[in-house]
């Protein structure tokens, strides 16, 4: 079994075990669990593509040292991009 698929049946598995005492409750308040899956989404999806801007960093930065300093400063700021969109996608689901 491929660790992607491993790792999917992992999250579903924790949010229906963790939706178990929101369904038990009876009648009065409910609890919303939309927009905690949705930034849950969000920051899965920050991960998944911070990580493969500093993968393909270091892999560019092995094959050519000499340009270092310059994928450095890409890599930081395509960071920073992504980042700025996670933390807006972030309020989005909050609000």
């Amino acid at each position: 079994m491929s660790q992607f698929l491993k790792t999917g049946l992992l999250v579903v598995a924790a949010f229906v075990v963790m939706s178990v005492p929101a369904m038990a409750q009876d009648g009065g308040a409910s609890i919303d669990l939309t927009k905690y899956f949705g930034a849950g989404l969000v920051m899965i999806g920050a991960g998944l593509g911070i990580g493969k801007i500093g993968a393909a960093a270091v892999e560019s930065m092995a094959r050519q040292p000499e340009v270092a300093g310059d994928i450095r400063g890409a890599m930081i700021v395509a960071a920073a991009l992504i980042e700025g969109a996670t933390f807006f996608a972030l309020i989005v689901c909050f609000t």
